[in-house]
C-alpha cells in the first residue's frame, strides 16, 4: 500500500525552476532518503509535500495519513525562557491530547524532566534535536518528515540520533521521508534513496541504484564513498 504517490511534481518560485518532473511513491514503513548536493530543492521538496509551496503535477496521499515534519534547524535564542514542555504542552492543547501522551513521547525521544524544564536556547544540539523529534511526533503521525536531522549535531551524537530514528519508526509504525548527505547512513538506514538534483536522477534501493557513475553525475564529480553492509542493523541504545 503506497502512502505517498509523486507524479510528475514541478516547483517554479520567483520565475525559476527549484524542481522538475519528479516520480515517485513511499509505501508503508519505507524510509526514504533524499541524497542530493547543496541547492538540489531537498527542503523544497519536504515543503511541497507539507503544501506550503505552489507546484504543478500530482502530489496523492493516502486518506489515513497523518504527516510530522522536523525542520532541519531552528536557532533558539538563548535569553528566551521557553522550555520543551511549553512547547509540547501547547501542541497538546491544541490537540487535545493527554498528559501522559506527552510524558510517553518525551521519554520516547530521551528527554529526561530536567532537559524539558530547561530553556531551549541552553540545550546541546543533540538534546534539541531530540525535541524537535518529539515535537514532530506530537499528533500521532504515520509519516515523519526529517530534513538533515543531523545536521546541527557533533559527529559523536549523530549515531544516536540515526538510531533513535530507527527506534521510533518500529515503536509508532512510522515511514519516514529524511533528507541526509550520510552515505554511510543511507546504505543502513534507508530501504529507499531519491537522488534529486532538481531532477530525479534516480529512485530505489540504495545498493541497487547508487553507483559511482550516478554520484558522480549527481553532485558533479567523482564522490568516494564506503559501502556500508546494509543489511546491519543499528545498535540499540
Amino acid at each position: 500500500m503506497n502512502l505517498l504517490e509523486v507524479r510528475n511534481l514541478s516547483v517554479r518560485i520567483e520565475n525559476k525552476t527549484i524542481l522538475e518532473n519528479l516520480n515517485f511513491e513511499l509505501g508503508a514503513g519505507e524510509r526514504l532518503v533524499i541524497l542530493g548536493p547543496n541547492a538540489a530543492g531537498k527542503t523544497v521538496l519536504l515543503k511541497t509535500l507539507l503544501n506550503l509551496f505552489r507546484y504543478s503535477g500530482e502530489i496523492k496521499w493516502a486518506p489515513a495519513v497523518r504527516v510530522g515534519y522536523v525542520p532541519q534547524k531552528i536557532d533558539p535564542e538563548r535569553h528566551l525562557p521557553l522550555t520543551y514542555r511549553d512547547l509540547f504542552n501547547a501542541k497538546r492543547k491544541i490537540l487535545k491530547l493527554t498528559v501522559a501522551r506527552i510524558e510517553e513521547i518525551s521519554d520516547s525521544v530521551g528527554l529526561t524532566r530536567r532537559e524539558l524544564e530547561t530553556p531551549v536556547g541552553h540545550l546541546s544540539g543533540g538534546q534539541f534535536q531530540r525535541g524537535l523529534v518529539g515535537f514532530g511526533l506530537i499528533g500521532d503521525p504515520n509519516v515523519l518528515l526529517l530534513d538533515e536531522p543531523t545536521a546541527s549535531i557533533d559527529e559523536p551524537g549523530e549515531e544516536h540520533i540515526y538510531n533513535l530514528i530507527h527506534r521510533l519508526q518500529d515503536r509508532y509504525s512510522l515511514a519516514v521521508i529524511a533528507v541526509s548527505h550520510d552515505l554511510s547512513f543511507i546504505y543502513r538506514y534507508a530501504t529507499k534513496v531519491l537522488c534529486l538534483n532538481k531532477q530525479g536522477l534516480c529512485v530505489g534501493a540504495p545498493q541497487d541504484v547508487l553507483a559511482p557513475e550516478v554520484l558522480a553525475k549527481l553532485y558533479g564529480e567523482p564522490v568516494s564513498y564506503y559501502h556500508h553492509d546494509h543489511t546491519t542493523q543499528p545498535a540499540e541504545h
